[in-house]
């Protein structure tokens, strides 16, 4: 039997705004805001997050 693992990985993001670079959960329970400018980067959804910013990296 395959063991599946966890299906939430850390995602990391740049704010179309500020160009700052982040990393948040892919199934934030919360609103993630940009740490440097305050723009939302993701919005909950009940499971994924709705992620608004561009996604650089997906992490394991």
């Amino acid at each position: 039997m395959k063991d599946k693992g966890p299906k939430s990985r850390f995602v990391r993001v740049r704010c179309a705004k500020c160009k700052n670079e982040q990393t948040i959960f892919g199934h934030a329970s919360r609103v993630v805001k940009c740490l440097v400018c305050s723009e939302v980067l993701a919005e909950p959804r009940g499971g994924k997050a709705n992620i608004k910013a561009n996604v650089l990296e997906v992490l394991s």
